[in-house]
């Protein structure tokens, strides 16, 4: 009831509000924890301004399953948020997602809005060439 209150007040802005899902393991007692359980939350509310935050970090270690999850809930999608797994690194090799095909699956989809990249740099890493590497990791 809260959220759809909130939802009604922003759509008269023109803001769109995101829910989403977070893993146990980095916040643990979180309530909203799978894509399933966001969606429903989002199907309760019936406001067209709540979409969903995926975040594929999050995603890849509470469900794994990216380009099914990815696929099944772009229609609800708001937002789009990637970091490296496990360390919330870089996008490279040294991790365990193949960013390079998770861009094209979020193109393919006829995505358009934004993709974050979060990231806790790793050590001894140029920050600034981290993030242009993923930039081109992610640019399809």
């Amino acid at each position: 009831a809260n959220l759809r209150l909130a939802a009604k007040e922003a759509a008269k802005q023109g803001v769109t509000i995101t829910i989403e899902p977070l893993n146990p393991r980095d916040m643990p007692g979180y309530f909203l924890r799978t894509q399933a359980q966001g969606a429903a939350v989002i199907a309760e509310v019936g406001e067209p301004n709540v979409k969903l935050q995926m975040d594929v970090y999050h995603m890849q270690i509470t469900e794994g399953d990216l380009e099914v999850k990815l696929r099944q809930y772009a229609g609800i999608c708001g937002h789009v948020q990637v970091a490296g797994v496990p360390g919330r690194h870089e996008l490279d090799e040294t991790q365990e997602i193949n960013y390079r095909y998770v861009a094209h699956v979020i193109a393919d989809l006829g995505y358009t809005g934004f993709v974050a990249h979060e990231y806790k740099p790793a050590d001894g890493r140029d920050h600034f060439a981290s993030l242009k590497q993923a930039v081109e990791i992610m640019r399809v």
